[in-house]
Formats: structure tokens, C-alpha cells, sequence
């Protein structure tokens, strides 16, 4: 026996509707576990520079001046593993504390017995005028990232983070939204059944 669709008043069997209401009823939820765990996955993406090199004892940096081009670009994020200062050589990158900032430059010289070094950024004509005392040093640079720390810095700032929660949860939400629709359509479906 053939029953009229509800759709433009065709003519459909009741298992080829049923079969078209299914198919319709998985898209939405399906789509919407999709993008939410895309949008989670980017978010957890974007954090692995972060997070795995602070767990495996790095510091983690963002550079802001040009003084180290082109071996570091202005942008760039740097990985700073721990070292003391009568172990580094001319010719390593270090970062150290001057006047409240980080600065990252090259050692020129270590005077070992004065407990100090002289740094130079590549990038500047002469060395740097106040030599860096053996207490300033944070470590010596392993690694770095270009481009990466204009995007650290935007994610770790106060406005960054609330961005970062808001994509976060928007993503949590959509999963969830298509574990409901789905739940939803699996009752229908289950009373539907019931019906025949």
C-alpha cells in the first residue's frame, strides 16, 4: 500500500519515507559532533607549542624585536632550556633578564672568572653595552618557531584567553548538541518502530 509523503504530495512506500527521514535526522547531529570536535582539536592544536615544551622543562618565549635577525624573526616563539652560565660558549643564544625584560642575543664572550658574559644581538652593529652577569641568565635557546609568538602572546593575554574559553566551549557545545539530536532521533526512531 503507497501513503502520500508529506513532501510536494508525492507518492512514497512508508519504508522509503522512513528512509529519507533518517538520513535527514543523522546530517544535523552528525555535522555538529564534526565541528565540534574539529573546533576542540584546533584549540588543543594551538596550544601544544605551549604546553608540551613546559612540560618537558623548556621556557617558553615570545620575541618582539628584530635584534636577532635573521637567526630569530621579530614574531617568533623561543624554547629556553635551563643552563648556568659558566657552560655556554661564543656563539649560543641565551635568554636573560635586563630591567625587568627578557632579552634574547648571542654570546660574544664568557668572562667565567668575572661571572659574566658579553652578548650581541646579530641583528645590532656592536655588542651590547652592560656585559650580562651569570644570576640574569634564564637558559639557552634550543629551538624556535617563527611567527608563532605574535600568536602567543594574543592567545595568553587577558582578551586572548576569554577568546580562547569562548572557543573552547563553543566547540563543547556543539558536541554535545549533536549528542542530543542524536539521542533525540534514536527515541523517535525507536517509537516509530513501535508504532508498526
Amino acid at each position: 500500500m503507497m501513503q502520500r509523503s508529506r513532501r510536494e504530495g508525492s507518492f512514497m512506500a512508508p519504508e522509503a519515507d522512513r528512509r529519507q527521514t533518517d538520513k535527514s535526522g543523522k546530517f544535523l547531529p552528525a555535522l555538529c559532533k564534526a565541528a565540534g570536535t574539529m573546533i576542540i582539536s584546533a584549540a588543543i592544536l594551538l596550544m601544544l607549542p605551549l604546553a608540551v615544551p613546559k612540560m618537558l622543562g623548556y621556557e617558553v618565549f615570545s620575541v618582539i624585536s628584530p635584534s636577532m635577525e635573521p637567526a630569530i624573526p621579530a614574531g617568533s616563539i623561543i624554547y629556553v632550556e635551563d643552563a648556568d652560565g659558566k657552560d655556554l660558549n661564543p656563539g649560543d643564544i641565551v635568554a636573560f633578564k635586563r630591567d625587568g625584560d627578557t632579552v634574547t642575543h648571542r654570546v660574544v664572550e664568557n668572562r667565567t672568572s668575572e661571572g659574566e658574559m658579553v652578548t650581541k644581538g646579530d641583528a645590532n652593529a656592536s655588542d651590547d653595552i652592560f656585559p650580562v652577569k651569570y644570576k640574569d641568565i634564564i637558559g639557552r635557546v634550543k629551538r624556535h618557531i617563527p611567527r608563532l609568538g605574535a600568536l602567543m602572546m594574543n592567545v595568553l593575554s587577558a582578551e586572548g584567553k576569554i577568546r580562547a574559553l569562548a572557543f573552547v566551549c563553543s566547540g563543547a557545545i556543539l558536541s554535545l548538541l549533536g549528542a542530543v539530536l542524536d539521542k533525540k532521533d534514536t527515541r523517535k526512531k525507536e517509537a516509530d518502530e513501535q508504532k508498526d
